[in-house]
């Protein structure tokens, strides 16, 4: 999508602090926390919103989902307080499918 602040990151035309990155997905830090931790992960198809994915994203679910688990590792919350949120509708501020991983403190809810 040619306006998408996600799809400019996954292209390298917006810099970002990109901790982990494969061939379907990327994962950085939210630019304003709701957390001590708060990773952005974003698939790199561009798909609006949770209304718009379908059976075939189904592998790619559940890559965002081992993703999550790894960056759980990775930022030792593996004994500590956090959630995966997904964001839809008006709470989604970037119209591209997105999870939200939060741990630690939590400011406020995302």
């Amino acid at each position: 999508m040619e306006n998408c602040i996600f799809c400019k990151i996954i292209k390298k035309e917006i810099p970002s602090n990109i901790v982990y990155e494969s061939d379907s997905m990327v994962a950085f830090p939210d630019i304003n926390p709701s957390a001590e931790t708060h990773i952005l992960i974003v698939p790199k198809q561009h798909i609006g919103s949770i209304q718009d994915i379908s059976k075939e994203n189904g592998q790619l679910l559940a890559e965002v989902y081992l993703t999550a688990s790894k960056l759980v590792s990775d930022y030792n919350l593996t004994n500590n307080f956090y959630k995966v949120v997904v964001n839809g509708g008006k709470a989604q501020h970037v119209p591209h499918l997105h999870f939200h991983l939060l741990g630690g403190n939590l400011k406020r809810m995302v």
